[in-house]
């Protein structure tokens, strides 16, 4: 069980603070101050993971800290798709083997997607991981935040990492998000108006009436793009949602109430009325370029690309997603010319999708199913973006090039607008489809 030190005796603490001093062993900490945190979890992947942090370890002659904090996940380089590839993999296999990991979970999704699938991820927790997207933890109540392979080296060595204690930047929801409206569309539109740097690597902080009535899934969406804003962490708070997602995937329920910003603490603070919110686009090649739908309703995209952790970055859709855009097809059809590749985010959710007939619902439609894995997202594998293709994906980046040809031209939006562009050819509004105005 996880709790903050001498809660009684703190000063007014946020939520990011509160996970900082218990991992610094402290009662409170003070924006701006360097900690040095112990590691509750650590998880690194094929790409960024043991081809890179072995060599150093190697070097250094030491071994994983504690292998039971540590979750490696193949995601990226599966499957298969060359000798390269398969040398990877390889030796991702053979080094968790001799470190003694057993919490390797191989070809089963996205990284970000399987932490939380198999109960890793608990409120109180301060965590890292070797992927930009990793402030997804954040939607659990963690402080989950990005790393590169040098620093993880140093993690699994020691078991600790420095930190700045950072300023909280809280983003209120009131009301209640329209139907056919997004976390996706939330994340585009903070990153219009707040833009790529909003976070300023600070600590974000979600909360409202809108957020608490959206599903984990939805929320995991909010965490994971706050990379997008330059965060270094995307938090929400703990509360009945999130307990009962950690019954059902096999984790303790812990007490939520120490995991809350305290109402007098000091951060910075934007509100938003949910109502208002309608579906956004991001034009290439930033997912700053948001901006209404309706405002792109003459971009004919020659590819659509359901697939991605932000919310259907690394490539898949969750099974939320996959029900949302199902919504939309049923009983439509993709229009003739257009390629609709779907990746699922992990198998499991492939596996639930398929036994409540949604998977059927989108190849009956004419959706092509792509492999688990990250793909398309991050430029792996063969299905990569022709020269001069448009393409409207569910991914959280459209950076020039990203997705395959330089040439090649991405827009960002939620998996129901993808959905709906499917059907009638034209980027369109998912409300035109559900009875919303």
């Amino acid at each position: 069980m996880i709790r903050p030190q001498n809660v009684k005796d703190s000063l007014p603490q946020t939520l990011a603070q509160k996970i900082i001093a218990r991992a610094a062993g402290k009662a409170e900490v003070a924006v701006g101050e360097i900690e040095i945190g112990s590691v509750d979890l650590a998880m690194i992947h094929d790409s960024g993971g043991p081809r890179r942090v072995a060599p150093i370890l190697e070097r250094l002659g030491v071994e994983v800290w504690d292998p039971e904090k540590l979750v490696v996940v193949t995601d990226h380089y599966v499957p298969v798709f060359d000798a390269e590839s398969r040398a990877i993999l390889d030796l991702a296999r053979d080094w968790v083997k001799k470190q003694g990991v057993a919490r390797f979970h191989d070809e089963e999704g996205i990284c970000h997607v399987v932490l939380p699938e198999n109960g890793y991820l608990k409120p109180g927790m301060f965590a890292v991981g070797g992927d930009s997207h990793s402030p997804t933890g954040g939607a659990f109540g963690c402080y989950m935040f990005g790393i590169g392979a040098t620093e993880m080296a140093g993690v699994l060595a020691t078991g600790e990492i420095w930190i700045r204690v950072p300023e909280t930047i809280r983003i209120e929801w009131e009301g209640t998000f329209q139907k056919g409206v997004m976390a996706k569309d939330v994340m585009l539109f903070l990153c219009g108006r707040l833009g790529m740097d909003g976070g300023r690597y600070q600590a974000v902080e979600y909360c409202g009436e809108a957020v608490s009535e959206l599903s984990m899934q939805e929320r995991m969406t909010l965490s994971n793009m706050s990379a997008e804003l330059g965060a270094q962490a995307g938090l929400i708070a703990p509360d009945a949602t999130t307990m009962k997602w950690l019954e059902d995937h096999g984790s303790e329920s812990d007490p939520v109430e120490p995991w809350q910003t305290d109402p007098d603490a000091d951060f910075e603070y934007h509100r938003f009325d949910a109502d208002q919110l309608e579906p956004q686009v991001a034009a290439p090649h930033s997912p700053a370029n948001a901006a209404s739908v309706e405002e792109y309703n003459d971009i004919h995209p020659d590819v659509l690309y359901l697939g991605a952790c932000t919310g259907a970055k690394c490539t898949g859709a969750k099974l939320h997603d996959l029900r949302a855009a199902a919504s939309i097809l049923k009983e439509n059809r993709v229009q003739s010319g257009i390629e609709f590749w779907v990746a699922p985010s992990s198998k499991r959710d492939f596996h639930e999708a398929r036994k409540e007939g949604v998977m059927k619902i989108l190849e009956d439609a004419g959706a092509k199913i792509l492999p688990t894995s990250c793909g398309l997202c991050a430029g792996y594998g063969p299905q990569r973006l022709g020269q001069g293709t448009v393409c409207l994906s569910s991914t959280a980046r459209n950076f020039k090039g990203r997705m395959g040809d330089e040439s090649s031209e991405v827009y960002l939006a939620s998996p129901m607008t993808v959905a709906s562009t499917a059907v009638t050819g034209y980027i369109s509004d998912p409300r035109n489809f559900l009875g919303a105005s």
